[in-house]
């Protein structure tokens, strides 16, 4: 914590300690203290302080203190303290801060699509879908963001190498999103039952996507010599989901498909969870997997 004076000197974070004794008394000057080595340790986690909300550092401080943080004129000092913060340490962000996973590697610039309203970019949709899969690998398959377009422009041939070292007949789940011009929509294929169901935050249905991918499975049906898979799909279905009230949370919803889909959970958000989930989404790319 030693460390951290250097901050105090900061003439709004000396105001701000000042109010802070003022308002929540010498207990809370100790919080305070505790308070900027915390907001370090985020920064160095994290990169930025994106994913952290105040109610984080109000829970970490309750647990600490055995005090009630939540009270809301503490709640409101919280927030004033992590503002100055930020101003007293310029961005608050960490100047070539990367995520490494398997072959994904994520700077600041991707992260920070999950900012606010930024539109999520092919890295982020492509480690977080891959992060899906590898919490239930024997099951679900999660294809790239760029195989959709491939198969779209290029055919069967332009694709059929993607799976060359997976049986996706062996998974009972496949999962591939679409990026048409600037909107992301999900289609899904349930291999047990045979049925594919195209989900859109939209609310809208490009029956196209459902049946290049149903060209596609038969194909590879062919090639793989599975000829059981070349009959007894059912019609295409379009499921009636959360709608964005936006144009930027498509991606969002669309990882959260996938996410409820793999683990079997109930689609329980909507437009009004987007803040919080995409807080937790940036967390879970730094971690490295799904925080169930």
């Amino acid at each position: 914590i030693q460390k951290n004076y250097k901050y105090f000197f900061s003439h709004n974070l000396v105001f701000k300690w000042k109010t802070c004794s003022e308002l929540c008394g010498s207990s809370c000057m100790h919080a305070f203290i505790y308070f900027s080595g915390l907001l370090d340790e985020y920064l160095q986690k994290y990169g930025s302080l994106i994913p952290v909300h105040s109610d984080d550092i109000v829970e970490e401080l309750q647990g600490i203190f055995s005090e009630d943080f939540s009270q809301p004129h503490r709640k409101v000092m919280v927030q004033h303290l992590i503002q100055s913060y930020q101003r007293s340490s310029g961005t608050a962000m960490v100047k070539g801060f990367r995520v490494n996973y398997k072959r994904h590697v994520l700077t600041m610039d991707d992260l920070s699509t999950l900012y606010g309203q930024n539109w999520l970019n092919d890295q982020v949709m492509n480690m977080y879908g891959d992060l899906v899969m590898d919490s239930v690998p024997e099951k679900v398959h999660f294809f790239n963001s760029f195989f959709y377009d491939k198969l779209r422009t290029k055919g069967y041939d332009g694709v059929k190498r993607w799976t060359k070292n997976v049986d996706i007949f062996q998974k009972d789940l496949l999962l591939i999103p679409i990026h048409l011009e600037v909107h992301w929509s999900l289609v899904s294929v349930d291999i047990k039952q045979r049925s594919i169901t195209y989900f859109d935050s939209q609310r809208t249905l490009n029956r196209r996507c459902p049946k290049h991918i149903f060209k596609y499975l038969q194909a590879e049906a062919m090639i793989k010599e599975k000829r059981d898979f070349l009959t007894g799909w059912k019609g295409f279905f379009k499921m009636n989901v959360g709608r964005q009230n936006n144009d930027s949370d498509c991606g969002a919803f669309v990882l959260q498909f996938c996410k409820c889909l793999a683990l079997g959970q109930p689609f329980s958000f909507s437009q009004q969870d987007m803040p919080k989930l995409r807080r937790l989404m940036y967390k879970e790319l730094c971690y490295c997997k799904l925080l169930l």
